[in-house]
């Protein structure tokens, strides 16, 4: 429930709020946003296609747990987006009230994944296997320098104003998950247990 709860929240301000907008935020909705700018195709086939990439990452590296469940968090993720998006809607927000709710609500969405050891099968998998090597490396901050990489490479597609937009996002989103993270540091800690129980259990077996 909290995967799925998580990723109606993600999803939501996914397609009403971060790409009517253009904010580049560095996820993986904002990566279809540039390849569809670059190629054509379809924005919701290419998140499908990047999300597909990170869950096979996913299983590779962080673990037969991590990867069922986050199945469930892709599966939720695509027909929540792919829903949501059809509808069409555009609400006539103020900019910096747009960034702020989407903030909080792909924060929480984070925070509800992970915290049930699944990834959102963004780019959040690259941080949490940096995470799982070595425990002192920063889940919401690795997202961060992740997240400002896809926005330079944004700036030679969608120029300085989606950049400016999705910089004042990231600094947010990431200052926001950062502290929802820290109040719950034995979550992250069960995830990161349960990979290497995992892995001792098969070098044991062996």
């Amino acid at each position: 429930m909290k995967i799925i709860a998580g990723n109606i929240s993600m999803t939501f301000a996914y397609a009403f709020l971060i790409v009517p907008n253009e904010i580049i935020n560095g996820g993986v909705t904002s990566s279809a946003l540039l390849l569809h700018a670059l190629s054509g195709y379809n924005i919701a086939m290419l998140a499908n296609f990047v999300t597909g990439l990170l869950l096979i990452i996913c299983l590779v590296f962080l673990g037969k747990e991590y990867f069922f469940k986050s199945i469930v968090s892709s599966l939720s993720y695509m027909l929540f987006f792919n829903f949501f998006y059809s509808l069409n809607i555009n609400f006539d927000v103020n900019i910096f009230l747009v960034i702020i709710f989407s903030s909080i609500l792909i924060a929480i969405g984070y925070y509800l994944c992970i915290t049930a050891n699944a990834s959102t099968v963004g780019f959040d998998v690259l941080a949490l296997i940096l995470h799982h090597k070595n425990e002192k490396i920063d889940i919401a901050v690795t997202i961060r320098i992740i997240n400002l990489i896809v926005l330079v490479l944004g700036l030679l597609v969608y120029g300085y104003t989606s950049i400016i937009k999705g910089v004042a996002y990231t600094l947010l989103f990431s200052y926001l998950l950062k502290k929802m993270l820290d109040r719950k540091p034995k979550a992250r800690k069960v995830g990161t247990d349960s990979a290497f129980d995992e892995n001792s259990s098969v070098k044991e077996v062996k």
